[in-house]
């Protein structure tokens, strides 16, 4: 099982350099899915070469799909559905193997998904992604591990989400696309990967509109053709490097990066003492590597604090001068991470979503990542921590971090993958 190593003596080192922000995971994944909707080729640009994306092919060929990577381009084929089942060992990886039900569902109208995995970071249930099928009269059966669905006699509803979910918003887009008349989505999701899977389902000959907004609009199509996008930069791995110049200290540019993305991170960093500077080609962080504590930070729905983003964030403000209120309204589970940021001498108090940590002297130590963001957090901790940190399950991390020891390595971090 690989790991990370970092090696810093009494003092780490600075942060300098040039980042070219990789593609979105977040991002990419539902394009994938979207992918399935059509028999034409659909091709990414700048998508990322990370093992999430790899599970999420799988599930693509599995279906009869055919992918090809170049570089950083991928090229995607469904001429025919040969399959509109997911298994349990596929569906078991990744999270975002759900995304594929409504595309299944728009194409063949039959569809058999198992239960989807991922990270262990709470229930995460999917009933709003099935409530609003059945609203547009999906029958749904669930039973024995296995979402069972036919779309026979699907219609165009008027559907009001209990909560803005990016899943369940996407999903609605990828099955509405193909049903005839017009479905709404109301309290959708704001994130910019729904604006992307807007584009790209649009590009293809579907007709949705409001992606951004909190009311989307799909006009159900007939037919689907091939396209091409290019996938945005990862705001969230953007983000987790920006939190950890903030707290090492030192310069970075990160090319390609949207400020108007992070406005909410930003404003956090801001407070450490971190300057930053936003412009068309990306957004520069400068650090004096002292930061000072925030005093609270309440993770919401876009744009509010992402929930992505706590854990790094998290990570930052153990480190930091002073006390740190981490509020976390999304998943409840989401502070496994602060159990091994103990054992390298963080001070924390966990009670149900709220945690306080209480800035120390960070020291390396062995710690286990859990999940993919907590697994961030750790490396992010361990790139301050003097002596040595060893950061077991790296697979974790390399769900959504294209190669990090390379990325980190050419700022000026000690960093290996074992």
């Amino acid at each position: 099982m690989s790991k990370y190593i970092i090696n810093n003596d009494d003092r780490a080192p600075e942060l300098k350099g040039a980042v070219k922000v990789q593609g979105s995971k977040n991002g990419a994944l539902p394009l994938i899915a979207a992918a399935a909707l059509t028999d034409g080729e659909v091709v990414l640009k700048n998508c990322p070469d990370i093992l999430d994306i790899e599970n999420m092919l799988r599930i693509f060929e599995s279906l009869g799909g055919k992918s090809e990577r170049r570089g950083k381009e991928l090229r995607l084929k469904m001429e025919y559905m040969n399959s509109a089942e997911i298994s349990s060992a596929l569906a078991g990886e990744l999270r975002s193997s759900v995304f594929m039900l409504g595309a299944i569902l728009s194409r063949v109208r039959q569809a058999t998904v198992a239960y989807p995995g991922g990270c262990d970071i709470g229930l995460r249930p999917i009933d709003l992604h099935l409530k609003a099928f059945r609203e547009m009269g999906v029958k749904i059966r669930d039973k024995y591990g296995f979402i069972r669905c036919d779309a026979s006699n699907t219609h165009a509803a008027d559907i009001d989400l209990d909560y803005p979910s990016v899943g369940a918003t996407e999903n609605v887009m990828m099955l509405a696309a193909g049903t005839p008349g017009v479905t709404t989505v109301k309290n959708a999701a704001r994130e910019p990967e729904i604006a992307a899977l807007q584009k790209l389902i649009n590009l293809m000959g579907g007709h949705i509109s409001g992606a951004g907004t909190s009311i989307v609009r799909i006009e159900g199509s007939d037919k689907f053709r091939g396209a091409e996008t290019a996938v945005d930069f990862d705001r969230i791995v953007a983000g987790t490097y920006m939190t950890a110049v903030t707290l090492c200290g030192g310069e970075v540019m990160f090319e390609g990066a949207d400020g108007e993305q992070l406005t909410a991170l930003i404003s956090k960093l801001k407070d450490t003492g971190a300057e930053i500077i936003c412009s068309d080609k990306g957004i520069k962080i400068s650090s004096s590597g002292n930061p000072k504590a925030v005093g609270s930070v309440e993770t919401g729905a876009y744009p509010g604090f992402p929930t992505d983003l706590q854990a790094p964030f998290g990570a930052l403000a153990a480190a930091s001068s002073g006390s740190t209120v981490i509020i976390e309204n999304i998943f409840e589970t989401r502070f496994k991470y602060l159990a091994e940021l103990t054992k390298m001498g963080a001070s924390v108090k966990v009670k149900d979503r709220v945690a306080v940590l209480n800035g120390k002297r960070l020291c390396g130590a062995e710690v286990k990542a859990m999940d993919l963001r907590g697994g961030a957090a750790l490396m992010v901790a361990g790139l301050k921590a003097s002596g040595v940190t060893v950061i077991e399950n790296a697979r974790h991390i390399a769900r959504g971090y294209e190669a990090p020891e390379e990325v980190l390595g050419a700022l000026g971090a000690n960093i290996v993958k074992v």
